[in-house]
């Protein structure tokens, strides 16, 4: 059987593993998420137990889109919409192969990609691209998949490719 040592002694790793987990459960359960809040919501409520948000536009007539990301490790960016009157309107959860899909090539930007998408989990290049290639991690039908999204050197998107989540490698046993 497999043991990890703990601080009050031998622990069998399923157990270590449980309360490692009960743990976190714990500790995540105190967090604000941006589902949690329903239309009607006061911005400064969301605020308070959000933060501040990745990035804030303003809408024509008055109101605001906050963008949450869950990225670099998290496959999720909420758009939430509040109107004039600093009340929530709408959450939703952007990062989705059709929001990808309806980016108009040779005419987004980065600035664009940052509203609408938030940070994405890295940014790299690639030898068969001048430019950058912003890569989001997002579910797609319970696959997990990239987006690389290719950004030429005048910050505007190119390029748009699909690929699923590499696996990984099986554990060896010793």
């Amino acid at each position: 059987m497999h043991t990890t040592r703990s601080s009050r002694g031998w622990l069998p790793g399923r157990a270590w593993s449980a309360l490692v987990l009960l743990m976190l459960s714990a500790a995540l359960a105190g967090c604000a998420y941006p589902t949690q809040f329903k239309p009607g919501t006061p911005q400064q409520e969301v605020l308070s137990k959000l933060g501040p948000a990745n990035t804030v536009k303003q809408l024509d007539g008055g109101g605001e889109r906050w963008l949450y990301s869950t990225q670099p490790m998290g496959r999720e960016a909420y758009q939430l919409r509040f109107g004039a009157d600093g009340q929530l309107q709408t959450t939703t959860q952007v990062l989705t192969a059709e929001n990808f899909g309806a980016i108009p090539l040779g005419q987004f930007s980065t600035q664009q990609l940052m509203q609408d998408f938030g940070p994405p989990m890295e940014i790299t290049s690639v030898w068969s691209f001048k430019g950058q290639v912003w890569t989001y991690r997002f579910w797609d039908n319970g696959i997990k998949r990239f987006a690389h999204v290719h950004v030429d050197p005048q910050g505007v998107v190119q390029k748009l490719m699909f690929i699923d989540e590499p696996l990984p490698e099986p554990r060896q046993r010793d």
